[in-house]
C-alpha cells in the first residue's frame, strides 16, 4: 500500500498527502518530489498530515530530516536519564521550497513527530487543529499465558522540549 499521495496544485506548488508511517513512506515522498522537480521548480509544498495515525518512528525521523539539515527532531525520555534518545537532523540537502504542514485531531504519534519538528524549527507553518497527542514509548511485555502487558516506559519530545502525550501539537 502507498503512503504518500501528491498532485500539482498549480505551476510549481505540490499537495502531498501522508497516509501512515510505513516502512517505505520516506522514500516515497522522495520519489513523488523528484517527480515533481522534473516538471520544474517546486516553489512550495503543502505537507498534509491530517488524520495519519502514524506509524514508525525512523520514518518520522527520515521524513522530518528530509526536510532539516540541522537540529533536535524529537527526543524520547523516561524516568531514567540514561535512556533518554534524542534524534538530531543530518548536514545533508535538504527539500527547502516553502512548506505548510496540515494537521488534525486525526494527526497522531508519528505525524505529531513531524509537525513538532519542522514547526519548533521554524521549517514550516502548521495549519489545522490541535492533534491528538500520542506521544508515548510502549513496551509490550508477552506474558505466559500468551497475553501481555503494554507498559509505557518514555514520552516524544518536540525540539523546544514540549512534550506531545496528551497535549498534541497546537498549529
Amino acid at each position: 500500500l502507498i503512503s504518500v499521495k501528491s498532485r500539482e496544485l498549480e505551476p510549481g506548488y505540490y499537495w502531498v498527502r501522508l497516509t501512515r508511517f510505513s516502512e517505505r513512506t520516506t522514500q516515497e515522498l522522495l520519489d513523488a518530489l523528484s517527480d515533481a522537480k522534473r516538471k520544474g521548480p517546486i516553489k512550495g509544498i503543502i505537507l498534509d498530515l491530517r488524520n495519519n495515525p502514524g506509524g514508525l518512528l525512523d520514518q518520522a525521523v527520515s521524513v522530518s530530516d528530509a526536510f532539516l539539515n540541522k537540529g533536535v527532531i524529537v527526543s524520547m525520555r523516561g524516568r531514567q536519564e540514561e535512556t533518554a534518545r534524542e534524534f538530531v537532523a543530518k548536514p545533508q540537502d535538504i527539500i527547502d521550497p516553502p512548506l505548510v504542514v496540515l494537521v488534525n485531531g486525526g494527526s497522531a504519534s508519528a505525524s505529531e513527530i513531524v509537525a513538532g519538528a519542522l514547526g519548533d524549527q521554524k521549517r514550516a507553518l502548521l495549519v489545522g487543529e490541535r492533534t491528538f497527542g500520542k506521544g508515548s514509548v510502549q513496551n509490550i511485555i508477552p506474558l505466559s499465558d500468551g497475553s501481555g502487558l503494554k507498559l509505557t516506559v518514555a514520552l516524544y519530545y518536540t525540539p523546544s522540549g514540549r512534550s506531545i502525550q496528551a497535549e498534541g501539537i497546537m498549529p
